[in-house]
């Protein structure tokens, strides 16, 4: 199954490379820090990152994401390499639904690959005069490749303070189904909450985000995040 979906998405954004009425880019960030739903996967330390991206005029988009990781405690894992697929509806002027399914994998040793697991997502979009609301939910049923069905549900809202500057705030809980399988600070699920500044300047990308989770764990704990990155169109 791993491998298979693995394929399948590499081979579709091969296919579609040739296609008409679609869109090309690559994204290239900076950051501070990786946090993963507020959990560092850098052992808080900064990341480097990219990301090719496809879409086509009916909504539908497929891509790849990379990134350095360390999740420390000897682990010599130090890449992390994801892969996409969905299609994006706009419902209507107000409502919108981005639904895909992507697939993480991880290298740098000889058992990184264990870690590699598939995940479904579903994001519905509200747009009003008060700014973006989102409900988003992802489902994994082999998280991290231990066989466990893991949650996360996220509400969020954006607003524009002036032109050009937007504020989002989140809320975000993550839920394992075993937690003999996995927990996170001995705990089936923990809480996400993000306060993030976003801008733009001469074509770059700029975030600034506080952090925080209810776990009492080093690579959890409140933290201040920066990242600049900056899109081309290919």
């Amino acid at each position: 199954m791993k491998k298979s979906l693995l394929a399948l998405t590499t081979a579709s954004l091969l296919a579609l490379s040739g296609a008409a009425n679609a869109d090309w880019s690559a994204t290239v960030n900076l950051a501070s820090d990786y946090t993963f739903n507020g959990v560092s996967q850098t052992s808080n330390d900064p990341a480097l990152q990219a990301s090719l991206d496809y879409s086509r005029d009916n909504g539908f988009y497929a891509g790849s994401w990379a990134s350095n990781v360390d999740f420390g405690g000897g682990d010599d894992t130090d890449t992390e390499w994801d892969f996409y697929i969905g299609k994006y509806y706009q419902l209507d002027e107000k409502f919108s639904l981005d639904a895909g399914i992507a697939y993480y994998t991880y290298h740098g040793a000889s058992y990184s690959d264990d870690y590699n697991y598939p995940e479904a997502y579903a994001k519905f979009g509200y747009q009003s005069d008060a700014g973006q609301t989102e409900m988003n939910f992802w489902y994994s049923w082999d998280y991290f490749g231990v066989d466990v069905d893991h949650y996360i549900a996220m509400i969020a809202h954006t607003v524009t303070v002036t032109e050009g500057h937007n504020v989002r705030i989140s809320f975000d809980r993550s839920l394992s189904d075993d937690e003999n399988k996995w927990a996170w600070d001995g705990k089936n699920g923990y809480n996400h909450y993000r306060l993030e500044y976003m801008t733009s300047y001469k074509g770059f990308d700029f975030s600034l985000a506080l952090e925080d989770t209810n776990m009492d764990i080093d690579t959890a704990d409140s933290r201040v995040v920066f990242s600049v990155s900056r899109t081309f169109g290919l």
